[in-house]
């Protein structure tokens, strides 16, 4: 265990909040805040990587949406896969003929499954308040099997490419790390705003020529711009081979619905924002009551879930020719459904069986209702509430699956941090809810690694060389001793609850076993464990306060 309270300097209270999931603006105390670097990778966190790694006799889930198939030996050799080899069939002595040769480290993955290394696509490390920078964050998600992470943003413009670089180095658990800008952002263009199209690509090009310990952005998190500032951001991002993805917000849906995002080159949307606007029936803007207020956030989330009746119907002529225009223009979905999840049933989200033991007290308070912090918004949260938001999910899901089934992507995404939301445990979240809205087991897989590599990718020269277990690409893997195709629940980092029928006693099974990234094999449960221990710590400390005897 790594962490002491005597060598870490807890982070400000900026909440992982101002860098928030509904493109709200950086406060300028937000925007001012030096971020510290995340805590040094111990000696004795993560194993590797070798000269040779086998891992012997494991069933194989490959991410591309193909059957699993088992036994199986896959060979590593420092950070790159070289061979996966077919060494028997089930239930039936293992061909030693056909075992590739020792390793100078071995696992005996018998009984276990080997998948690619998960994608979250849409993270934000912010600042959790008592909590070492980035290491309660990383190690959450780590333990659940994220091996590469894009923040949009991770932090601020330069601290979040001090982070990319550390962990392509690995002298910090965490991620690969994908970096996406806003425009604006950056300490060098020192606050300039974005007024005219040509301010915009002057951002970008400024952007891009950005390099900090090696590393650069790698592509744009846009939110609601004028048209033509709106195009001039996406166009002069490509020249740059960098991917866009917008968070389409309220204010400007009237002049930019997902589809015309879509036109003007967007490679991706996050949420669903725009998606209902792209396809209403009645009005050509959302049916707002007149006593709207878009800065109430009860307003504000409460009428999302009233978009269900203004859409067009699931098979309806618009329906369809708005999965079509989506094909058409290769867009990418990356719902976050997980993150929104507490409008259909806020008691599920806030009662979750995880906050005990992973959720700091302080992250804790942050949810609670308020008026100022965002996401907050349960100030009087009731059943109609939820009524017409599950409502809007039932008819989300189906274009989903409607648009999965056609031959489009759809990603995995969390967003956490806001909305009884946790980092980690809610992105294993996402994987059950694409499962209820019709996706196949496999097919969750694939959203999850596969098609989040080709999206991260789609600009570049070279095809991705992760998402996949195939020769020649990156060792980042996850290992499981249940079946998560039977059951995805054993993929949350406390597993799943199940009767022992010998001893007649409820327990649990399941949690990711090993993480393993760049070849480096990661103990899920002793990072989950760290993560129990930074929390036992904060409650402690507030108990103290609260009684008199300490600090």
């Amino acid at each position: 265990m790594k962490y002491h309270r005597s060598s870490r300097r807890p982070f400000p209270f900026l909440l992982p909040l101002l860098l928030c999931a509904v493109a709200v603006t950086l406060s300028p105390i937000a925007a001012q805040a030096q971020m510290e670097p995340t805590t040094p990778r111990g000696a004795d966190e993560g194993q590797g990587p070798f000269d040779r790694l086998v891992i012997r006799g494991v069933t194989v889930i490959d991410g591309t949406g193909s059957p699993p198939r088992g036994p199986m030996d896959v060979v590593i050799e420092n950070n790159r896969i070289v061979e996966i080899a077919s060494v028997g069939y089930p239930l039936v002595d293992i061909n030693e003929q056909r075992r590739p040769e020792a390793g100078d480290h071995e696992i005996d993955g018998e009984g276990m499954f080997l998948l690619p290394g998960f994608v979250d696509m849409h993270a934000h490390t912010g600042g959790v308040p008592k909590a070492p920078q980035g290491e309660y964050v990383y190690k959450l998600w780590m333990g659940h099997g994220i091996t590469t992470s894009r923040g949009v943003p991770h932090g601020n413009f330069e601290w979040q490419l001090r982070e990319k670089a550390l962990a392509a180095q690995n002298t910090i658990v965490a991620p690969h790390m994908y970096s996406y800008a806003r425009p604006g952002s950056g300490e060098g263009w020192g606050g300039r705003l974005i007024i005219t199209p040509e301010d915009a690509r002057e951002w970008v090009r400024w952007a891009a020529s950005q390099e900090i310990e090696g590393q650069t952005i790698d592509g744009l998190k846009l939110g609601a711009y004028d048209p033509e500032i709106m195009a001039a951001l996406i166009d002069e991002a490509h020249r740059f081979d960098l991917e866009t993805v917008a968070h389409l917000d309220q204010m400007g849906m009237a002049r930019m619905t997902a589809v015309e995002a879509a036109r003007v080159g967007l490679d991706m949307m996050t949420h669903y924002y725009g998606l209902m606007e792209s396809m209403l029936t009645d009005y050509s803007v959302q049916d707002w009551p007149l006593d709207y207020n878009y800065n109430d956030e009860q307003h504000r989330f409460g009428n999302v879930g009233r978009l269900w009746y203004q859409a067009a119907e699931p098979g309806s002529e618009q329906w369809e020719d708005l999965i079509d225009e989506f094909l058409e223009l290769g867009f990418g979905l990356d719902p976050t459904m997980t993150i929104y999840e507490a409008s259909r049933d806020v008691m599920r989200a806030r009662e979750a069986d995880y906050h005990e033991e992973y959720t700091l007290p302080s992250q804790d308070d942050f949810y609670q209702p308020s008026r100022v912090a965002h996401g907050s918004y349960w100030f009087y949260w009731t059943t109609e509430d939820e009524y017409h938001w599950r409502r809007f999910y039932q008819k989300w899901m189906h274009f989903l699956n409607d648009y999965k089934n056609a031959g489009g992507i759809v990603t995995t995404g969390s967003d956490s941090g806001f909305i009884y939301k946790l980092y980690g445990f809610d992105y294993i979240r996402e994987f059950e809810l694409l499962r209820e809205a019709g996706f196949h087991p496999v097919e969750v897989i694939r959203s999850a690694t596969l098609y989040p590599a080709q999206m991260l990718t789609k600009h570049g020269d070279e095809p991705a060389d992760f998402g996949i277990i195939r020769a020649g690409t990156r060792a980042d893997l996850v290992l499981v001793d249940e079946n998560p195709l039977e059951n995805l629940k054993v993929l949350y980092g406390n597993g799943a609850p199940k009767l022992d029928d010998e001893t007649g006693v409820p327990g649990r099974v399941g949690g990711i076993k090993y993480t393993i990234k760049d070849g480096i094999i990661y103990d899920a449960q002793q990072l989950l464990e760290d993560v129990r221990e930074m929390v036992r710590q904060a409650k402690a400390e507030r108990a103290a306060v609260s009684d008199g005897s300490g600090r």
